[in-house]
């Protein structure tokens, strides 16, 4: 899994403010572990997921676009996902960077309401439940609701997400479930068929979403949706890339 191996250089995003003088030795850069370097020449890492009662399902699919292969996801009137079927420790990898862009944004979407709970283009980090530090209650929660779909729900996740219209937070509660929480880093029509980038750290969202540090263990989701709002809409990732420090 060559993808997976792969280094790559990253923007430093701490600046020391105090130099120490009276050092007379240059010391070297440490190398950056990288978990996951996806430029989507293929999907061979990818595996889709579908909700149950949901019987539209969203495209997905490689392409070139702007000259560089990519990931495109459709939806008309639909929703599924692709998950990576690798697992990561947030702690040694807290880095996540990315590059999209959407073709449209829904008319009815509003992240803030469940008729209105569509995007053009989504990027979950899902943490994983581990039964043995669950509360009494939450396994047998958890326990019964793997007898239907057969697996356990992740334990909480966040949703990065190109929302349609502004949001007046930076994080938002899913409005389905309080395990998930949504947080809008793009937002309206003003950047539609523009490449946006960005870099976040899972630890720091994971904090300031839910106020507690996360399960160690992780993976990552794509998704567009449109099953309530009923509209369409297609979207574009250049790459996603998972990091250590």
């Amino acid at each position: 899994m060559t993808n997976l191996n792969r280094r790559f250089d990253k923007r430093v995003k701490t600046v020391f403010m105090m130099i120490l003088l009276t050092f007379t030795v240059v010391l070297p850069v440490q190398a950056e572990e990288v978990f996951l370097d996806e430029q989507f020449a293929t999907l061979e890492h990818w595996e889709p997921f579908y909700f149950p009662k949901i019987e539209a399902h969203s495209s997905y699919d490689t392409t070139t676009h702007d000259g560089a292969s990519c990931l495109i996801a459709a939806s008309r009137n639909s929703a599924s996902a692709l998950l990576l079927n690798e697992k990561f420790n947030v702690y040694e990898f807290p880095n996540i960077g990315w590059r999209w862009k959407v073709a449209n944004v829904y008319k009815k979407g509003d992240n803030s309401k469940k008729e209105g709970d569509d995007a053009p283009i989504r990027l979950y980090v899902m943490f994983e439940y581990s039964p043995d530090s669950a509360p009494l209650w939450k396994k047998i929660k958890y326990e019964v609701i793997k007898l239907f779909y057969g697996q356990y729900p992740p334990h909480s996740s966040l949703n990065y997400i190109w929302a349609s219209k502004k949001q007046p937070l930076p994080i938002i509660p899913n409005p389905y479930t309080s395990l998930a929480m949504i947080i809008p880093v793009s937002s309206g029509r003003e950047s539609v068929g523009n490449w946006l980038k960005y870099e976040r750290n899972i630890l720091t969202d994971y904090r300031a979403a839910f106020g507690e540090d996360p399960p160690a263990m992780a993976t990552i989701g794509i998704m567009s949706d449109s099953d309530n709002t009923g509209e369409s809409a297609t979207a574009y990732i250049d790459y996603i890339r998972i990091s250590g420090k």
